[in-house]
């Protein structure tokens, strides 16, 4: 008898992962499609924003070492050029095409102190203007992440209980809540948590991860254009 009920048991329930999805309900089916497609998009966005903040990472440093060498802002820009993703030569393009366009009423006002601090404040909004677009760039996309870290464990759990529910239709129509009956049905439903779980883990943990990656380059940016100001100041008031 132990020998039968263990094969009857057997015949009901497949045991593994891709048996269970096929043979669970078709709600459940669709959660665990739409937990696979958040999974992938995710996924998707991770390889690409590693391979983006790793070229920042190269070309912000690239750059800075030719900012540190050269002499003159001048001499700098035809370096910055080199580097379309570098967010600190975004940063310094945009103050020198500022800084460019101040110089020449600069140098024909009659009040220089009057321009040169309307001409301040120009640069500076310039350089906020830049390093806030370039801290949107950087974390586009980071919202999805955050968005399936949330969301993805409610959707697994959404198809787990509708699972339980239809496992306990399934004994009230049979009249039986032995194990073969019950095992099966709760089984495929805990897929779709587990699932819920898996899409929302990695989700979770990229998205601090990158968005502390984005703080970091962001307070770079800051610093940077703080220096970048220091040196136009000096140079508009004559010091």
């Amino acid at each position: 008898m132990k020998n039968i009920g263990s094969l009857d048991i057997g015949s009901n329930f497949h045991g593994s992962v891709l048996g269970m999805v096929l043979d669970a309900g078709l709600v459940v089916q669709f959660v665990l499609l739409i937990l696979l497609i958040l999974s992938i998009v995710s996924w998707t966005i991770i390889f690409i924003k590693f391979r983006y903040y790793g070229k920042i990472k190269k070309e912000n440093e690239l750059f800075d070492s030719d900012y540190r060498r050269s002499s003159k802002l001048s001499d700098v820009l035809p370096a910055s050029k080199k580097y379309s993703f570098s967010t600190t030569a975004e940063v310094f393009r945009t103050g020198y095409a500022e800084l460019t366009r101040i110089s020449r009423p600069q140098k024909e006002a009659a009040r220089g102190d009057e321009i040169s601090l309307t001409s301040l404040d120009n640069v500076q909004r310039a350089l906020n203007r830049a390093s806030s677009t370039e801290m949107t760039k950087l974390e586009s996309t980071l919202g999805f992440l955050a968005t399936t870290g949330s969301a993805s464990p409610f959707i697994g759990l959404f198809g787990t209980v509708w699972g339980i529910m239809e496992t306990f239709q399934s004994i009230g129509a049979r009249g039986s809540a032995t194990l073969a009956v019950v095992a099966p049905g709760i089984s495929e439903a805990l897929i779709a948590t587990a699932a819920g779980l898996a899409a929302a883990i990695p989700a979770v943990i990229f998205y601090n991860y990158f968005l502390n990656k984005s703080k970091a380059m962001v307070q770079e940016m800051d610093n940077f254009a703080d220096e970048f100001l220091n040196i136009v100041e000096r140079y508009l008031t004559g010091r």
